[in-house]
């Protein structure tokens, strides 16, 4: 069960970098309403730039820990916890915007896998 928890701290912390750091101003269908870039999707959720930067560079430091995590164990329940709180905040906007819940999944999926990796940790 470490072995899959180990792996899971790791697909979420990569994941979090690809979305927020490689994928920003990408489209993807994954998006609230009908955004294409991480910009949009907040303005489709009625939140301000500052709540996107601050939101980025929060789940970049939280995935940061997690990646931190795998050397000092002490990080990691904390990280997912917090990784998690956002990801349900993604699945609660995704529904406030009417999205179809296919759209959710993504961040559904990541809130399981982090509580898994918390409570596993």
């Amino acid at each position: 069960m470490r072995i899959f928890a180990l792996a899971a701290q790791i697909a979420v912390a990569l994941t979090i970098f690809n979305v927020w750091m490689i994928r920003f101003s990408q489209p993807s269908p994954w998006r609230g309403g009908d955004a294409q870039t991480m910009k949009e999707e907040f303005a489709v959720y009625g939140l301000s730039p500052v709540i996107l930067y601050t939101v980025g560079v929060a789940k970049l430091l939280l995935a940061s820990l997690l990646l931190a995590g795998v050397l000092l164990p002490n990080l990691t329940a904390p990280a997912a916890f917090g990784l998690g709180a956002f990801m349900l905040g993604a699945v609660a906007f995704h529904f406030k915007a009417g999205d179809p819940i296919t759209k959710s999944l993504p961040a559904g999926t990541l809130l399981v896998l982090c509580i898994l990796v918390g409570v596993l940790s």
